[in-house]
């Protein structure tokens, strides 16, 4: 994971990976949490939550010392509370396949793990692809990043309209309330001060409309939400950094339940999500879309974990 903290912009999180890789207190603290490489997120996400709610000042010098003084409430949050990754610039991955698979229909939206739901307002920001922009001049939130190779200039050029946005997430986070902030804040690598900038303008603009969020696992939830697709819209369902928990079962009852669906009336998936890349030799994160009718699969770009590079394939 320290390889990953590096990878990502977070030279703390990686010097700390690497310092207490083999701690005794700190593999107490973690026991037999699987999947193990989730470990640090929680393990990170906890006292960084110390930080921001004021219990403990400046935690990161004094780690080892925060666990010690905080052991029962870190080992607590470690074994209790998924990582909540609601990361906004994500949406300057993801817009592209958005405006790949709309046409002329308003957009139905359905995010899977949405944490928060901020990412269901991607529509509400501008973007910028080197010398292209997309979105309002007046949006609260520009997001921006290293494109190459795309996306195209056409593709920039088309409009949507976002109709109804919906979210399933096991632990959905009311982000109206100060715990539910700092809990999304908290999972924000804690010396990446330009992400917290960004979360806390998006977390401003859903506290002035917050989407709907249903709670449940969303393999079983989304079959009979997509049973009451309206015709008049094209129904949008996505997912960033979120299909990487599944159990390979529940993933192949996702792609089941999408395939049936698209059989049946017009879909749209979209994923960012990690794969195996063999022209990198290591897994990356791609931007993929697939529509009905026909199911046709493509790979619209490599990117980064958090979205700040694009490869446009």
């Amino acid at each position: 994971m320290a390889d990953d903290f590096e990878r990502g912009g977070s030279k703390l999180y990686a010097s700390l990976a690497r310092r207490y890789a083999d701690d005794p207190l700190v593999a107490e603290l973690v026991g037999d949490h699987k999947p193990r490489w989730e470990a640090p997120l929680r393990l990170f996400g906890a006292v960084h939550y110390l930080e921001l709610s004021g219990v403990v000042r400046h935690p990161w010098p004094k780690f080892h010392g925060v666990l010690e003084s905080q052991r029962d409430w870190v080992t607590r949050f470690i074994a209790e509370q998924p990582v909540q990754t609601n990361e906004v610039q994500r949406c300057w991955g993801l817009l592209p396949a958005f405006l790949s698979v709309a046409r002329d229909r308003p957009l139905d939206l359905i995010e899977l793990g949405p944490s928060g739901g901020l990412n269901l307002f991607w529509d509400r920001h501008r973007y910028r692809y080197g010398d292209l922009v997309w979105g309002a001049r007046d949006a609260p939130l520009e997001l921006t990043g290293e494109a190459r190779g795309g996306p195209p200039r056409e593709l920039l050029e088309r409009r949507v309209e976002v109709r109804r946005r919906i979210g399933i997430d096991r632990r959905p986070v009311d982000v109206t309330s100060e715990h539910g902030a700092h809990l999304l804040e908290a999972f924000v690598w804690a010396d990446q001060t330009d992400r917290l900038d960004r979360l806390r303008k998006a977390i401003e603009l859903i506290r002035e409309d917050p989407p709907e969020i249903l709670e449940g696992d969303y393999v079983e939830v989304l079959p009979a939400l997509l049973e009451r697709r309206e015709p008049d819209a094209l129904t949008v369902v996505f997912h960033s950094a979120s299909a990487v928990y599944l159990r390979p079962e529940d993933a192949d009852s996702l792609r089941e339940t999408m395939e049936r669906a698209g059989e049946e009336q017009p879909l749209a998936w979209v994923s960012y999500e990690s794969a195996r890349d063999e022209e990198v030799g290591y897994h990356a994160f791609v931007l993929e879309t697939q529509t009905w009718p026909g199911g046709e699969r493509r790979r619209l770009a490599r990117l980064d974990g958090h979205a700040n590079s694009m490869v446009w394939l």
